[in-house]
């Protein structure tokens, strides 16, 4: 095996992920760089390596087609209509998975060794700040590797090829792994020495993983069962880390601000900008958000993305679902069981100025008039699939799966190349922001029977105000009060509607919804031969323009496929080619 030096490998543009034989095959992997004391003792050194990983924290907003991206692009959930058929990703074992990787474990290990054995020695403040950031990176990294394959391989050390125990041994339990990885967290967030950074490593950014990993960690402790997970419940567990996500969540609450603007959280730009289409309005600065912990940096010079020109194309877009559609309350403030509101989802046939032309259209607008004001940010007030026309501000043509079209993204201000074009979008993105964590806070509190008046003040009082529901959802018992009985979790009135808020507010962001259904275990909710309404969109039975797939007087695409659960889909298998390497690792539950 050949060996380079770490600084002439980084001369030579090489990374710490190396090539080697050990990488090729996916084992846990090693590297053929040698580390070098002398490297590791310079600070700006070691923030060169921490820095490779930060955008390992989320891809965010997506490039090349989107497939890089955690906002709307993951349309495995019951919010999206996929642009097509979204199954899950294995319904039988693969030769091999990409998400098998410990890359970025193995790279924060050599961090972590090169920064303990620096010579000349960092000094104690430099070393606790990078080793506390090295160790965020490597337990975000097993946080990923866990919820999809549940028990894996815990490394703490760079790995000699030598050690056969660890190389062909058997997998850690989750459980002992997950404590492992809070331990990390604890160090960063005592460690790092930045208290904030918009878009940089920070004790804030480590308190919001932190918030997100721990309500992750204690709801699915609460709800699993040995069946399906591999593991029974365990309400100790649960209890523990609930507790330290609310914890978490309620320093950074003290912190960070909301913003009136909803919208802007997703369709800033950095530095702001006068609007190049509109004379005297402004584009939000993305900086000056008081909502943003950390996020993505885009702008037109240094990174753009593809998200926006995927909401407003006139190739086939991922659309809003009729589940998504109805999760939003009434405005006033009640479900559709009780509302006094109309609760027709029927639509009106009218026309839109196209130029110097009056177009046939469909539009929704009194239908979202009656609900959650998210709903009128989330979607379009026209039904737009195949022939049915109507066009965001400026845009040419749209077409979206579920006919309902998805708007939170984009940014009607900005000129139609920068929106329309898959290179051109630089609107910034949010990754950790205060109403995402206000949603795990109230949760957390609501699932330790905690959440109080005061913490319905501190977290989800501004989202109900902003949704146009704060004069009538004051406090926990007005929520309790909702009683709807679409409720289909097996959870109080209280936490469905705690969980109700959380889906409305964070609709399309992140990876979320997906992964708040597993640890709830409610996967099956993505079942669309029980749940029909998670692959249909809009009802246009009365449209006087029919697009050519439709399902009972609904949009529905690639009718007839329907995507059908199986309790085997709470964890993923562990690649054929995995097996093939260590026949110690065994397989998850179901999966043969």
């Amino acid at each position: 095996m050949k060996k380079i030096s770490i600084l002439a490998a980084l001369a030579a543009g090489v990374t710490l992920t190396g090539c080697d034989s050990f990488l090729d095959d996916n084992r846990y992997p090693l590297t053929s760089i040698v580390n070098e004391p002398v490297y590791w003792s310079n600070p700006d050194n070691c923030q060169l390596q921490v820095d490779r990983y930060i955008d390992e924290i989320s891809p965010a907003y997506g490039t090349g087609g989107g497939q890089d991206g955690w906002f709307y692009y993951t349309t495995l959930n019951d919010d999206q209509v996929g642009a097509s058929f979204a199954d899950w990703p294995n319904t039988v074992v693969p030769s091999a998975d990409s998400n098998w990787d410990y890359g970025q474990i193995r790279g924060a290990n050599y961090i972590i060794n090169g920064i303990r054995t620096a010579q000349p020695a960092l000094s104690a403040a430099d070393h606790k700040n990078y080793e506390g950031i090295a160790r965020l990176i490597r337990a975000y990294g097993y946080y990923k590797l866990v919820r999809m394959f549940g028990d894996v391989v815990w490394e703490s050390v760079v790995v000699d090829p030598a050690d056969k125990d660890i190389l062909y041994g058997p997998r850690t339990s989750r459980d002992i792994v997950m404590d492992s990885v809070f331990r990390d967290l604890d160090y960063a967030i005592a460690g790092i020495s930045t208290e904030s950074a918009k878009v940089s490593w920070s004790r804030d950014l480590a308190l919001a993983i932190k918030s997100e990993i721990a309500l992750y960690e204690g709801t699915f402790c609460r709800y699993r069962t040995e069946a399906d997970n591999g593991l029974e419940a365990n309400e100790e567990r649960a209890k523990k880390y609930l507790a330290e996500s609310a914890a978490a969540s309620e320093i950074l609450l003290g912190k960070y601000g909301f913003t009136d603007d909803y919208q802007s959280i997703y369709n800033s730009v950095w530095g702001g900008m006068d609007s190049p289409v509109v004379p005297g309005a402004k584009i939000t600065d993305f900086t000056t958000i008081p909502e943003i912990i950390f996020g993505r940096h885009y702008d037109e010079v240094n990174g753009r993305h593809s998200l926006v020109s995927f909401t407003c194309s006139s190739s086939t877009t991922s659309g809003m679902s009729l589940d998504a559609f109805n999760a939003f309350l009434f405005i006033d403030g009640k479900a559709a069981d009780q509302t006094s509101c109309n609760t027709s989802l029927v639509g009106e046939n009218t026309t839109y100025k196209s130029g110097d032309k009056d177009l046939p259209t469909y539009s929704i607008q009194k239908l979202l008039d009656v609900r959650d004001k998210r709903l009128s940010i989330m979607t379009d007030p026209n039904v737009y699939y195949m022939g049915m026309n109507w066009s965001r501000q400026g845009t040419s043509g749209m077409n979206a799966s579920a006919g309902l079209g998805i708007a939170k993204f984009d940014n009607v201000l900005l000129p139609v190349t920068a929106r329309q074009n898959s290179a051109g979008n630089y609107t910034s993105a949010p990754i950790y922001w205060t109403s995402y964590i206000a949603c795990n806070y109230a949760e957390a509190k609501a699932e330790l029977g905690q959440f109080d008046e005061a913490a319905f003040n501190k977290s989800l009082k501004k989202l109900y105000e902003r949704a146009g529901l704060g004069e009538i959802i004051k406090t926990p018992a007005d929520m309790a009060a909702v009683n709807d009985r679409a409720n289909n979790h097996g959870v109080s009135s209280l936490l469905w509607e705690v969980r109700r808020c959380r889906r409305c507010e964070l609709m399309f962001d992140n990876y979320i919804r997906y992964w708040d259904l597993v640890r709830w275990h409610q996967l099956d909710k993505l079942d669309s031969s029980k749940y029909p309404n998670v692959l249909r969109g809009a009802y246009i039975a009365n449209a006087d323009i029919q697009p050519t797939s439709a399902e009972a007087g609904y949009v529905r695409p690639y009718a007839g496929t329907n995507r059908i659960f199986s309790p085997k889909y709470y964890l993923r298998p562990i690649p054929k080619n995995q097996l093939d390497l260590n026949k110690e690792l065994g397989q998850n539950p179901g999966w043969k």
